[in-house]
């Protein structure tokens, strides 16, 4: 009898084994896919003109990918320190969860290096190369790429040529370490601790001029520039790292955006800031980042952004203590999850949406070309 019961126990162990074997083999890709040859002729200019080449070479990516990878191109973790680890990021490579990656808070060297790294594994089981991102403001570029190039902070420059310098100066190490979107300018007022001092906004009249030239000569660099934080984060007096912040009644701040949309901004950062008592753009309680009034109706559909469209980090106070956030992001209108809590679960969250919801899946679809669009222009692919 007690034969058979050690019989029957070594029985599950070996059958618990083999299912963790089994579930373990599920996360790691097996089969490469094969991405389809593009032109290597388009830049950044390109992506929001009308090109039926570029169209055409979009859905030929698109249709290559299996749903996983489609969803993927969507999450965006940050590596280093206050970020993931490289060997986390790795594992969401092999994974095929992720499309793209934040350097954060690192020297130029290491950063250099896991880009190598990543795009060697990317290459090699077939992935999408990927968006590459810093927080590259001249007032924090110093701190979060260490090694860097010193410049001045954005509150000190003293005329547009100065922005000029710095937009290039930051736009070439951007270059040498292979980061290819930088989240800068801030186009926000002053009055806000939090962001005041990252903005060109101490002389307001300065604010739209200043941005515009800081972006043109960012986007001339082959890299993609991103307007921040819609829509304003100067105007109000909180933090949105810590808690939800409030827009009441008028957001003054829109007025900075329409100018740099016009004159071709690629990509905007929604951030984790709720409007109310405003009859046409109302929230709900919800951040902007979840809310379609504000990411489509405003963005979208009143200012004709065509652009990629970001969340601000997704682990911040102002969004983290929302369900299913991530997936309400895609939901509103966004195109990229930056930094949510776990890329992994993230892909599930909205991989589980994308198949069960077809009005969702056709925004997850729009949001995975226009990335592809842009991986195009850049000629990363």
């Amino acid at each position: 009898m007690k034969g058979s019961y050690l019989f029957i126990i070594s029985l599950a162990v070996l059958f618990t084994a083999c299912a963790q074997e089994k579930s373990e083999s599920k996360t790691t890709v097996v089969k490469k896919i094969e991405i389809p040859a593009v032109d290597t002729n388009f830049t950044l200019k390109d992506y929001l003109g009308e090109n039926k080449n570029l169209d055409t070479q979009v859905e030929n990516v698109f249709n290559a990918l299996d749903d996983t990878a489609i969803v993927a191109q969507l999450i965006m973790p940050a590596v280093g320190r206050l970020g993931q680890t490289p060997s986390t990021i790795v594992k969401h490579i092999k994974n095929r969860q992720i499309g793209g990656v934040l350097m954060l808070n690192g020297t130029k060297d290491e950063f250099k290096k896991w880009i190598s790294q990543f795009n060697q594994l990317n290459d090699s089981i077939g992935n999408l190369a990927f968006l590459y991102s810093a927080d590259a403001e001249p007032s924090l570029v110093n701190r979060k790429i260490i090694g860097s190039k010193k410049v001045k902070k954005a509150n000190e420059l003293k005329d547009i040529n100065e922005v000029k310098e710095v937009a290039q100066i930051i736009s070439d190490e951007l270059k040498a370490i292979g980061i290819n979107y930088n989240f800068s300018p801030v186009v926000d007022m002053s009055p806000n601790t939090t962001v005041g001092f990252r903005s060109f906004g101490a002389v307001p009249a300065n604010i739209i001029p200043w941005s515009n030239e800081f972006i043109q000569t960012t986007q001339m660099n082959n890299i993609i520039a991103t307007a921040k934080h819609f829509p304003g984060h100067g105007l109000v007096s909180g933090d949105t790292h810590k808690s939800l912040q409030m827009i009441d009644g008028e957001m003054k701040e829109i007025k900075n955006y329409p100018t740099l949309i016009e004159n071709g901004v690629l990509s905007i950062m929604v951030a984790h800031i709720a409007v109310k008592n405003n009859p046409r753009f109302d929230t709900k309680g919800m951040p902007s980042t979840l809310s379609p009034e504000i990411v489509t109706h405003l963005l979208r559909d009143s200012l004709q952004f065509k652009g990629l469209v970001v969340t601000d980090a997704m682990n911040m106070g102002g969004v983290s203590f929302i369900k299913n956030a991530n997936s309400k992001a895609i939901d509103a209108g966004c195109d990229i999850v930056l930094m949510p809590l776990d890329a992994g679960k993230a892909h599930s969250e909205i991989m589980l949406k994308y198949k069960n919801d077809l009005n969702f899946k056709k925004k997850v679809d729009a949001s995975a070309k226009r990335i592809i669009r842009m991986k195009i222009a850049l000629g990363v692919l």
